[in-house]
């Protein structure tokens, strides 16, 4: 997968982030631990439910593991990988 279309699957979930945190895009870092910027057990099931429909993945056989999910970026790239 190239770069832009990593790119792409960052920016579709920043989208999603700030969105269910109610917050600006701008101010959701692809870097900042999705924890820090304040996503707690039912916005994580949100963006579960979001990563399944919007990506076609089917999140018991991924292999997604709970560092994945850490940052937008760590997600975005084993989302890309996936690909």
């Amino acid at each position: 997968m190239d770069q832009e279309s990593y790119k792409v699957i960052e920016e579709s979930l920043i989208r999603e982030v700030a969105a269910i945190l109610s917050m600006d895009q701008g101010s959701v870092g692809p870097e900042v631990p999705l924890h820090e910027m304040g996503l707690d057990s039912l916005g994580f099931v949100e963006l579960l439910v979001i990563i399944e429909n919007k990506f076609k993945i089917k999140l018991m056989e991924s292999g997604l593991t709970k560092n994945d999910f850490r940052t937008i970026r760590s997600l975005s790239s084993k989302i890309g990988a996936m690909k």
